[in-house]
């Protein structure tokens, strides 16, 4: 059953943005937890709000009855913010400049919630670092890009440190609790607002959050697990890459203390082939011929990705018409493959001898 929005907050359905930032300002101050209130009605008034005060949220849910736009509601367990909820803009909204004041003294509405909930409208936490992208150009020839083809690269970045294998410790040294976070691997701190105390976390700058330190580090990379070094990868080109397609292979970018790798990123450029064109899983070429093949037809070897391949023209073909080569195109799927289309291209002479001229003449006079 869908929730009662404007009646949690008290409001009518026409009210103004003003009558319900003002109504939620009530609610927050009367029920939050952290001041004794009932932290259900907190909940439902935040849930609301967010709904309420973004003009295309609400016209959905006045529309509709609900709104399911990946975060209107509340997250399960815990106290949390709603999910897709804009500090920024609420700042904005309840004070104009990002807060208000009280007793003299100011207070960032923005800072407040988004410590409380979570920047990313989540708990309050530390999100695990991670690497750098690393973005790389390879070219292939035409047939390549068709059958795919495994290649190896150099890719200097950062990664882990070769000494020590990326513990970060000096070899025969072993890892010792950190002594900032006592073996924790997070800091977290307490702050006072307006609305009480929110205790917050962040990765222990120490150890990176792995929570623990070498005992003597390691004398190239000094302890942090990872240097810059050249590391040779295998590229899998999969079979029926087009130019400028993009390979992400996950965890081969660069390294971080206490996070995880980024990605490789590598585009693709495929080089022409001036005898052949790609037509989706198709292969195109084309094949001239003369006159006297078209009006009589003929046996001709056309060329394929994998040598030659023998074709009957059929008397009387047209120019531009398509001969079918079953299964000489391009890989795909399990065990598939396209097919190499032949189009015709009938060669007219420039200049005829006395003799062909003769012939055609006598052709015009039947009927040809």
């Amino acid at each position: 059953m869908a929730k009662d929005y404007y009646g949690i907050l008290g409001v009518a359905k026409g009210a103004s943005e003003d009558e319900i930032k003002k109504a939620f300002r009530t609610i927050a101050h009367k029920h939050h937890p952290d001041k004794g209130g009932d932290e259900k009605k907190f909940k439902e008034a935040s849930e609301a709000y967010t709904v309420l005060s973004d003009k295309k949220k609400r016209a959905q849910y006045d529309t509709f009855g609900q709104y399911h736009a990946g975060g209107a509601q509340g997250r399960q367990g815990g106290f949390s913010g709603p999910e897709g909820f804009d500090f920024s803009q609420f700042s904005q909204q309840f004070g104009g400049q990002g807060g208000f004041s009280f007793n003299g003294q100011e207070f960032d509405m923005g800072d407040i919630f988004g410590e409380f909930f979570g920047r990313n409208g989540g708990a309050a936490g530390h999100a695990q670092a991670r690497g750098r992208d690393v973005s790389i150009d390879i070219e292939l020839s035409f047939k390549e890009s068709v059958f795919g083809v495994e290649r190896r690269v150099l890719v200097s970045k950062l990664g882990a440190c070769d000494t020590c294998g990326g513990s970060g410790a000096k070899e025969g040294s072993k890892m010792v609790s950190c002594k900032t976070c006592n073996g924790r691997g997070e800091i977290r701190e307490t702050r006072s607002t307006f609305f009480g105390s929110f205790t917050t976390a962040r990765a222990c700058p120490t150890c990176h959050g792995r929570t623990q330190i070498p005992e003597t580090p390691c004398a190239k990379c000094r302890g942090a697990g990872i240097a810059q070094r050249q590391e040779e990868i295998r590229i899998a080109v999969p079979a029926g890459v087009s130019d400028g397609e993009m390979v992400r292979m996950p965890g081969h970018g660069e390294a971080i203390q206490g996070g995880t790798a980024g990605d490789l990123y590598i585009k693709l450029h495929v080089r022409d082939d001036t005898r052949f064109a790609r037509e989706g899983h198709n292969l195109v070429t084309v094949l001239p011929i003369k006159l006297t093949e078209a009006l009589l037809g003929a046996a001709r070897a056309v060329p394929t990705l994998e040598g030659e391949a023998s074709v009957i023209v059929p008397a009387g073909v047209a120019h531009g018409a398509i001969i079918r080569v079953r299964g000489m195109g391009v890989p795909y799927g399990r065990g598939n493959r396209g097919d190499l289309l032949v189009r015709i291209e009938i060669e007219l002479p420039k200049k005829l001898s006395k003799t062909a001229h003769e012939l055609v003449e006598k052709l015009k006079q039947e009927g040809l």
